[in-house]
């Protein structure tokens, strides 16, 4: 799909990536507590970035995908509904053959991103110690943490 989606934690998600590539110690960016003590282990001398930053790293580029695989299905299924409705009885013409084929690839994008961001989340809740509610789906309680934890429009 040509569209792109905007993910509200994109400049964050950079920024990790870089001081993970980085073998310079990390600056302390303006992190929230509870977010520093998750990705950053302290030694004496230097911060370095832990395990569950990279799991982080990976749980919000699922998040990126099943956001933006979310935004394809919907632009599909608009688009196939709207040629849809003036097509004429019978075999349905090729246009609508292909758009019912983009349809049926973005909603299998969008089962397997969803598929790889319990998998991250799941990966992600274990390294950083964070105990889900009893009751609560995983996928539910870590996109909540991500909003209420995670900042956006990340600027150093």
């Amino acid at each position: 799909m040509a569209t792109k989606m905007s993910f509200p934690q994109a400049g964050f998600l950079n920024h990790l990536e870089l001081l993970g590539e980085s073998t310079s110690p990390v600056a302390g960016a303006a992190l929230s507590p509870l977010l520093a003590r998750i990705l950053l282990a302290s030694n004496e001398t230097t911060m370095e970035l832990t395990s569950a930053a990279g799991c982080l790293v990976q749980l919000l580029k699922a998040a990126q995908a099943t956001l933006q695989a979310t935004f394809d299905t919907e632009l599909a299924a608009d688009e196939l509904r709207r040629y849809q409705k003036f097509a004429k009885p019978g075999q349905p013409s090729p246009h609508i053959v292909q758009l019912r084929q983009k349809q049926a690839a973005a909603r299998q994008a969008s089962s397997q991103s969803k598929q790889s961001f319990i998998k991250a989340a799941a990966a992600f809740v274990r390294e950083a110690g964070i105990e889900v509610p009893q009751r609560v789906a995983l996928e539910e309680f870590i996109t909540h943490w991500i909003d209420a934890n995670v900042p956006k429009d990340f600027s150093r």
